[in-house]
């Protein structure tokens, strides 16, 4: 049941075309990296939106690297289970770092 729930949790689908469409949009339309910061600093919006793509490739990644590590080097049991936690909040911890940058540091908050 744990491996049902975590594959339904990386469903990445809806949030990689949402952030394709931005960068098409973006790019497209000549913004620069100060235009686009205009518009994300400060925004809940992008905050959720972004936040929850941090989430979801977090898991994502953690999975991928758990399968591998299995597979290949043998890992089991507790050790397989700290590194997959280990991926996961060094993934998330860079992530949300980047999505606190692009929509709160700087914003008069």
């Amino acid at each position: 049941m744990l491996d049902l729930r975590l594959y339904m949790l990386q469903r990445l689908a809806p949030l990689v075309i949402g952030h394709i469409a931005v960068m098409i949009y973006a790019v497209q339309g000549g913004l620069t990296v100060d235009e686009i910061l205009a518009r994300t600093q400060g925004s809940v919006a992008w905050f959720l939106f972004y936040g929850s793509f941090v989430v979801a490739v977090s898991i994502h990644g953690a999975i991928g690297l758990r399968v591998i590590s299995f597979e290949w080097f043998g890992l089991k049991g507790r050790a397989l289970q700290l590194f997959s936690w280990a991926v996961f909040a060094l993934l998330f911890g860079l992530g949300a770092k980047a999505v606190y940058a692009v929509t709160f540091a700087g914003a008069g908050l």
